[in-house]
């Protein structure tokens, strides 16, 4: 073991140099270097407390990744995010459905349509329920500001350990478009960007934003030669904003988007069943080749439309959203790791079928006075119906099922936060959501065995239903000590309501509802604007308390390891985190973050029949390393023909991470960094932008999951080697 000074010291180093998206380069023109006046940062605004604040006064743990940053750097969905804020983890998988993000150490790992997740993703103030809705390519965004810790009292719904808000660009009032191509090495990667938007005439103004992207892959099957790990995208999304007069404003969204992801599980160490028959594939912890005659790959579409009113009355603002949401996934994975067939064989294929409605009202009162305040309330309905089948070949023995089953989510919710401006210097803040939830599922299961076989349960059938509700919210206080500094003290409340085991080999065990999950956590906070606005520094302490814990652990069915859902117990989180961000000059910029999560199992009630070792108190959280850093330097020098010459460069670094509950020693991933860099000419005055992107250029291979049952294989990320791309900009 070594020593925590050691690991301290590595850690502390690692965040002074990091510099993070999360103050990313402006996408504006660089300001003429020859100009006397003071380099400062730019002002950063976010709506974490549903209005509009400067990000160094809102009194809320939160990071902000700048848009345009995203799109030159290639990071194109929630998933590529993670690297850049150190608090903020991600469970891919084979099918994007089984998705899960994790703030501060905590996430829900479930294939349930019956659970909510623990981190929300909203996108312009719509609700994505499930999580896998979010997996596919964001479209024109301004920037995603993540909210750490339980933001239930605002939020409200699937936001007990935090928030991911996607705020995407408004239509300018200038006509503008462009067109991004890109083209990335290894794997053949080409993307195609293109938008156009502006006034349409006085009362109307709209924008246009379609995406293009295909990625052959990373890893080869052996059998027939296919590269694999890759995809296949396209995407819409339009924005119209129509405002008949001053204080009446409504803004129409609607967006389109179609994908087929490929992402095997490529084998690390092989059971002892199928070491013989996977040749000429070496299992190993860089393993990029697979031998499968069933093709594992996922197709989605995500399509939504929603409808915001923004009423100014008086100095109050009334704001609806009124939304839907649909989307289909159909997922194709082979379970067995070989291309066995006829002798042996675990095939399966699973199709969702998911729509949502929501709508949520606000009355948002003026600034300036002694009392702020949000009012709302908040109405969702969501239901899924999936069909699942699942071939299973065990020499002559062909064994077969299917499961049909929905899960209907019913929330209703009234919430309201207030701050009270006792002086210019000195706030409290009162926020409370009171939230009624509504559960029911209805399962059918057909098998052709009696007996539990191979990934296999006999037939069965049930349904139920649940009502619960909880309070949620939050109070603290916040204290400017001078211009420049302002603290805050913060308790909150969270809840996430209650959940059914709804999945594939469902059993009599799971019949039970799970009940609620509450977290008690306390927060402070020191936000800073110094040296005349070119350094901040903002620092968050925290303690997390999470009882009822909803989680994954391990049964068997037959000879295979599955997972279910459990009440898992009582876990902690608690930790330190920095943000900074350095305009050292007017050519310089400098940035980072540092955060240290410390999340563990507190007391772990063990599920009956469990497969797995429950001696797990102490223990840490899945996905969540201690320690995780990021830094990035931009650099920027003017030419004398116009053109500007721009340096970025980026590293981000993790300790070792567990990512089973169970502790198992096979899924550990141990420490490591990412370089990346670019270097860009750039005339904003014509419109042009050109760079040539590295990534992982120390050629680093690491796993972002690893699962291990009878085999231990892994998920393969696109970055697992090193690789280079252009990427070109035409703004006009």
């Amino acid at each position: 073991m070594k020593p925590i000074t050691s690991t301290l010291h590595r850690g502390a180093l690692l965040g002074l140099l990091y510099l993070p998206g999360a103050y990313a380069q402006s996408a504006e023109p660089p300001a003429d270097t020859t100009a006397q006046a003071t380099p400062t940062l730019k002002a950063v605004t976010v709506t974490a407390t549903r209005r509009e604040e400067s990000l160094q006064q809102v009194p809320v743990a939160v990071t902000v990744v700048d848009g345009e940053q995203l799109e030159r750097e290639n990071r194109n969905n929630v998933a590529a995010i993670v690297q850049q804020v150190p608090t903020l983890n991600y469970r891919s998988s084979a099918s994007n459905k089984d998705s899960s993000l994790f703030v501060r150490g905590i996430g829900t790992i479930s294939t349930s349509p019956g659970v909510e997740p623990s981190v929300a993703t909203v996108i312009d103030g719509v609700v994505y329920a499930r999580p896998g809705q979010s997996t596919l390519d964001l479209l024109d965004v301004d920037r995603i500001e993540v909210l750490r810790g339980p933001q239930g009292t605002l939020f409200g719904k699937n936001a007990s350990a935090g928030v991911l808000n996607v705020i995407t660009r408004e239509p300018e009032d200038a006509t503008h478009g462009f067109v991004d191509y890109s083209h990335f090495g290894a794997g053949n990667e080409n993307r195609v960007r293109l938008g156009l938007g502006g006034r349409l005439n006085e009362t109307l103004k709209g924008s246009l934003t379609t995406s293009f992207g295909e990625y052959e892959g990373n890893v080869k099957n052996v059998v027939n030669g296919h590269d694999t790990n890759g995809y296949e995208r396209k995407g819409v999304r339009g924005k119209l904003q129509f405002q008949p007069q001053e204080d009446l404003k409504f803004t129409l969204i609607g967006d389109y988007s179609d994908g087929e992801n490929d992402t095997p599980s490529v084998l690390v160490t092989p059971s002892a069943a199928i070491a013989g028959a996977i040749a000429p594939v070496v299992p190993g912890s860089d393993n990029r080749k697979i031998s499968s005659d069933y093709r594992t790959h996922v197709q989605d579409t995500n399509r939504g439309l929603s409808l915001q009113a923004d009423w100014s009355l008086a100095d109050f603002t009334l704001t609806s959203i009124s939304a839907w949401r649909g989307w289909d996934n159909t997922q194709y994975q082979d379970n067995d790791f070989t291309a066995a067939l006829p002798v042996s064989a675990v095939h399966d294929k699973g199709d969702v079928d998911y729509d949502q409605f929501s709508q949520e009202f606000r009355l948002t009162s003026p600034k300036g006075q002694f009392a702020e305040y949000v009012l709302g309330t908040y109405l969702f309905h969501g239901k899924s119906e999936e069909t699942y089948r699942r071939l299973s070949v065990n020499g002559s023995v062909r064994d077969s099922g299917r499961a049909d089953y929905s899960a209907t989510n019913d929330s209703y919710a009234v919430f309201g936060e207030t701050t009270l401006n006792f002086r210019d210097d000195l706030r409290a803040i009162f926020g409370l959501r009171w939230t009624l939830d509504e559960i029911e599922y209805d399962h059918r299961r057909v098998s052709t065995s009696a007996l539990a076989v191979n990934s296999v349960r006999p037939s069965f059938a049930s349904s139920g239903s649940h009502r619960d509700n909880g309070g949620s919210g939050r109070i603290g206080l916040q204290y400017d000590i001078n211009d420049q500094l302002t603290t805050y003290a913060t308790y909150s409340r969270g809840y996430k309501g209650p959940a059914y085991n709804v999945y594939f080999n469902m059993q009599a065990l799971d019949l039970d509802p799970l009940d609620p999950e509450t977290s008690d956590t306390y927060e402070l906070g020191l936000k800073s604007s110094l040296w005349n606005n070119r350094l901040t520094a903002n620092l968050a302490v925290f303690h997390s308390t999470y009882d009822n814990y909803q989680a994954n652990f391990f049964d068997v069915v037959g000879t295979s390891v599955v997972t279910r859902l459990i009440n898992a117990g009582t876990v902690t989180s608690e930790g330190v985190e920095l943000d900074y961000a350095l305009q050292a000059t007017e050519q310089l910029k400098l940035s980072g973050a540092l955060a240290y999560t410390r999340a563990r199992i507190d007391d772990f009630g063990c599920p009956a029949g469990a497969a797995s070792s429950c001696n797990i108190n102490g223990k840490p959280l899945p996905f969540t390393p201690d320690w995780k850093s990021y830094l990035r330097a931009d650099y920027t020098i003017a030419l004398d023909n116009g053109w500007d010459l721009e340096l970025g460069t980026d590293y981000s670094w993790q300790g070792e991470v567990q990512y089973s509950l169970d502790q198992n020693p096979n899924t550990q991933q141990g420490a490591f960094g990412l370089w990346g860099a670019t270097v860009a000419l750039a005339d904003y005055d014509a419109g042009w932008r050109v760079a040539v992107i590295g990534k992982n250029l120390a050629d680093k291979s690491y796993s972002p999951v690893l699962s291990s049952g009878a085999s231990t294989t892994r998920v393969v990320p696109r970055d697992d080697e090193r690789y280079f791309g252009l990427q070109v900009r035409k703004d006009f």
